[in-house]
This record gives structure tokens, sequence and C-alpha cells, in this order.
């Protein structure tokens, strides 16, 4: 475009004047490409080539779609990520040249492994096991394997193999005698009456520690129902107990319901830990 008052001009924050020298500018490099809105000057170009048509021959608007493309091009290689130049160890596909030395003697080391191993499976293939049996004048020296076996060497290890299992002793097991349904009914009826207690003050009774593990289980579905509410001031310390369910009115459902309730304790519904119980509860 010449410089006269056909001659398209821009206003940007950055540059007021004609766009064919912004454009020289920034093909030098001297403005950055990336503060110039190439969208907003191309809205401006198409706005008053409307308005100017006849004034601007068909080469002056080739020329500027050409000048854009440039622009957008180098944006766009603004805009992305430039490769990080390439040293030594990149070329060697990340590792020092000592490395690749000692992978390089490896290598030499499986080959000729690999040789040895070919070699081994070739002469391996020459051997081919005897399949025929000896000569039939030979055949009597064959040892008879049955000739020392009686009938009543085969009736004893039939009778001992054939004999039922003997029953499994479990005398010495303790059985356990302690349910966490029984224990929940303990805890709820302890917690009813005394709204806030520590964990130690609700192991009355609890002379073995299997009793103490099953009371301390059913706390712990007390909290997954949302009954209590436990806290635990330190590691090992006093667990505080506090009631938060209804005081029971009607018949509560049997222990075997109970048990049914709380068999998926082990389960996705496993309560939210409270930390350890004390040392001297669980001893």
């Amino acid at each position: 475009m010449t410089r006269d008052a056909t001659e398209f001009l821009v206003d940007l924050p950055l540059f007021a004047g004609p766009f064919r020298l912004l454009a020289d500018l920034l093909i030098e490099q001297r403005i950055d490409v990336c503060d110039v809105p190439v969208g907003r000057i191309t809205d401006g170009f198409l706005q008053q080539g409307l308005t100017r048509i006849d004034g601007w021959p068909l080469e002056d608007a080739t020329w500027f779609l050409a000048v854009c493309a440039v622009l957008l091009e180098l944006k766009v290689g603004r805009l992305l990520p430039r490769p990080t130049p390439q040293g030594e160890e990149d070329l060697l596909g990340g590792a020092t040249p000592d490395l690749v030395y000692a992978r390089g003697l490896e290598l030499a080391a499986f080959r000729r492994v690999a040789t040895e191993l070919a070699q081994r499976m070739e002469a391996a293939g020459l051997l081919v096991p005897r399949t025929a049996g000896p000569p039939p004048e030979y055949v009597h020296l064959y040892p008879d394997v049955m000739d020392r076996v009686s009938m009543e060497d085969l009736q004893r290890v039939a009778a001992r193999l054939l004999a039922p299992a003997a029953d499994l002793d479990l005398s010495h097991v303790t059985p356990i005698r302690v349910s966490l349904a029984e224990a929940l009914d303990a805890v709820e009826a302890r917690l009813t009456v005394r709204q806030d207690a520590r964990f130690r003050d609700l192991l009355d009774g609890c002379d073995q520690r299997i009793q103490v593990v099953v009371r301390f289980l059913a706390l712990l579905e007390l909290y997954r129902e949302g009954k209590v509410e436990l806290s635990q001031a330190s590691v090992f310390g006093d667990i505080q107990v506090r009631w938060q369910g209804s005081t029971p009115d009607g018949p509560q459902p049997p222990p075997e319901q109970r048990a049914e309730r709380i068999a998926g304790l082990g389960g996705n519904d496993e309560p939210r830990s409270m930390g350890m119980t004390s040392q001297e509860d669980v001893e």
C-alpha cells in the first residue's frame, strides 16, 4: 500500500501508524509478535476495506494476507514449547560415555554366551536315547520287582492307606464364649445410664483379654452407627466415649439379628479408626 490517504493505519496500545511499518518491525523482531493482536488488525482491515474497496488494489490486499500469515506463523512459533538444545549425553541417549562403554562390554559378553549355548544345543541334538530293549538272551537278567512282595504286605499297605483319618484333638484350644452382639448390648446399657464415660469404665466384668477386644469392637460398631462420639487426647491415652443415641424405650432386637447386622464389620463399611486403645486396657 502506498503512503497516501488509502494506506491502512493501525491504532494499538503498543504502536500507532502504518501497518507496513508495523509489519517490518515485527519481522525484524524489534517488537514482540505476542504483544500484537493479529485478529484485531484483521478486523480493522476488513472494516476499512469495505469502505475503501475502490481505492485498494488487489496487490495490496494480497500483501496484507501474506504478512498476516507470516505474523501468525511467528506467533505460533513463540507460543509452542521450544526444544531444549541437545548435549553430548542427549546424543548418546541420556547416558554418559562410561556407561555406554560398560553396556558395550555387557553386550559382548552376552554374544559370547549366546554362541556357547548355541554350540551346546547343537551337540545335545545329536544325543538320541536308546529305546530298544536288551537282546533276548539277557532278558532273564532283569530283576523281578514282585519277587519279595506277598499278599500280606499288600493287605497291610492297603489297610493303612484306606484307614479313616484320626479325629483332630482340639482340647488344647480355648473356646471363645464372647459374642459381639452381647458386647453391644452391654455397652449400650452402660452408656444409656452414663452418657459420658471412659473406655476403661465400660470394661467392668471383663477378666480376659478377648473380652476387652470384643468390647472395643462393639464400641467401633456404635461409632459407625453414629450412636457414640469418640475422642482420644494422645496415643495410648484414655478414650472418651459420649453417648449420642436415644435411650431405648421399647424391646431390643434379639442377639441373632444383632449378629446379622454387624456381620459386615470387615467390609467397606468398616468403622473409621480412632487410634489405638490403651495398652493398660488391652493387657
